[in-house]
């Protein structure tokens, strides 16, 4: 394949539509010929039918001319691009020239409400865990850009029952208060206990769940007058925190809850710690 301009995938793709679209006029002015000897043909015109059919018989050596270079000018190895890491900065510079947060936490792309991974030997995306398989990335970062304007599918009252009843499954089984703060990353894990499920339930997708539960303002449901505490997180990443990405592309971290009772009612959102979104809360029913 001819060097793309400037290496990337994006480039590649775009040089490659542009000597399509040529091709194409070659195979119209065909097409038109080979009506032209339609044509002579039904209506007998001897003279017409054979310029016709010496012009049809150019123009289509003309065109396997045209595909042969096509496809010799398309080569480009996009499992080896997709596996070496270049195609995800490529995604991140392309989403940044878009204004669409996007960062790259353990091997997943955080695209708010989106969580993108690779699959190179697949030649496909999983956003969501959906295969996609359109991979130019102007396209897949208007898909991200799209998801974001629908927002996202969330339902808090479930998800804060099922946080609430993992955390006190850890303050059992570490002999804590009731009311104690528990690392976010061992309610993780417990919700994640049968073999697999960390895969299926994975930590990202945990603190996303997080972020919109945060931005829903939901901290009790009828299944139990506790209230939800946020703990402040440490501003800083490291192996306890959990981070995600907002619609303006700010990077939340989770690191710590805590269920006080109806008395306790003190507490702080962890969106203290990087500031509140504009837009308000991100959570939808869904």
């Amino acid at each position: 394949m001819e060097p793309s301009q400037d290496g990337t995938f994006e480039a590649a793709l775009s040089a490659t539509e542009a000597r399509a679209a040529s091709t194409l006029q070659s195979a119209a002015a065909l097409t038109r010929e080979l009506k032209r000897v339609k044509a002579g043909a039904a209506a007998g015109q001897a003279r017409e039918l054979r310029r016709a059919l010496e012009a049809a018989e150019t123009l289509a050596a003309q065109l396997a001319e045209a595909a042969r270079s096509l496809r010799a000018g398309h080569d480009f190895d996009e499992q080896t691009y997709l596996a070496s890491g270049a195609y995800a900065k490529e995604l991140l510079a392309t989403a940044a020239a878009a204004e669409v947060g996007m960062f790259e936490e353990d091997e997943r792309l955080l695209c708010y409400p989106a969580l993108v991974r690779i699959l190179p030997d697949q030649a496909a995306l999983e956003i969501d865990r959906k295969r996609e398989r359109r991979l130019r990335p102007s396209v897949v970062v208007a898909l991200l850009a799209a998801a974001q304007r629908r927002g996202p599918r969330f339902r808090p009252e479930p998800f804060l029952d099922s946080l609430r009843t993992a955390c006190e499954l850890v303050v059992a089984r570490d002999g804590k208060k009731p009311d104690a703060v528990v690392r976010l990353i061992d309610v993780w894990a417990v919700l994640t206990v049968l073999p697999g499920q960390g895969r299926d339930y994975t930590k990202q997708e945990f603190a996303r769940d997080l972020y919109l539960l945060d931005q829903s303002g939901l901290a009790t449901t009828p299944r139990s007058s506790r209230e939800l505490r946020w703990s402040a997180s440490t501003g800083t990443k490291g192996a306890g925190v959990l981070t995600t990405v907002t619609r303006g592309g700010q990077q939340p971290r989770y690191s710590g809850i805590a269920f006080s009772l109806p008395s306790q009612r003190a507490g702080t959102s962890s969106t203290g710690d990087f500031g509140s979104e504009a837009d308000g809360p991100a959570a939808t029913g869904g």
